[in-house]
């Protein structure tokens, strides 16, 4: 399997409290969640349908996990209409949980993996299938990018400017060249970004 990641960011790089549904989500003073509600026309609505649809298997954090737990696992396709592929593959495709902490999942099929995570991610992307996804976590897309076991990334740049909250690429993380396999642009202005990390950047000599 390859390991693709999807994530909402508005364009300073703010991944935190894009639905502002969590008090965990306005942890650190954030005070603008919600800054996706609403956003993303009916194509980029599609597109989210037809990720999760494809997906063989999830990997999460334990803080995204707990959010989507909570909501998703207790929701029937009933409550989320127009999200039934979502609902349904969350629900009933392998889930994978990054945690030290965490002992007795209560979502059905969810796993929690053992210490050495670059290892059992490393043995998941061996298993035969398409697509390992990660939605959210970002936390752990940072560490997954740092220990080069992304294959592939999709940004959702939602028109807004924060300035404040968590970014999904940190002020002094590692460097990071990308190629871009697709880009488009619904008509709410949400640009969709599908990059593939691609080594580091080369830089000029003096």
């Amino acid at each position: 399997m390859k390991l693709t990641t999807m994530t909402q960011v508005t364009v300073d790089g703010v991944t935190q409290g894009n639905g502002g549904a969590s008090e965990e989500d306005r942890g650190n003073g954030f005070e603008r969640g919600g800054w996706a509600l609403g956003k993303g026309d009916s194509e980029t609505h599609a597109f989210m349908n037809e990720t999760y649809d494809r997906a063989d298997g999830f990997l999460f954090g334990r803080r995204t996990y707990e959010l989507f737990a909570a909501s998703w696992g207790t929701l029937t396709e009933q409550d989320v209409p127009g999200w039934e592929p979502v609902m349904r593959s969350l629900n009933n495709r392998p889930k994978y949980v990054a945690s030290t902490t965490l002992t007795d999942p209560a979502w059905a099929g969810t796993t929690v993996l053992p210490g050495d995570l670059a290892a059992a991610v490393r043995e998941l992307k061996a298993k035969p299938g398409g697509e390992l996804q990660v939605h959210g976590s970002g936390t752990l897309i940072q560490w997954l990018l740092a220990n080069d076991l992304v294959d592939e990334m999709t940004l959702l740049v939602v028109p807004v400017v924060l300035g404040q909250g968590a970014r999904l690429f940190p002020e002094n993380g590692p460097d990071l060249a990308l190629d871009l396999v697709e880009s488009r642009v619904d008509s709410k202005g949400v640009t969709i970004q599908v990059y593939r990390p691609a080594g580091h950047p080369r830089y000029p000599t003096a």
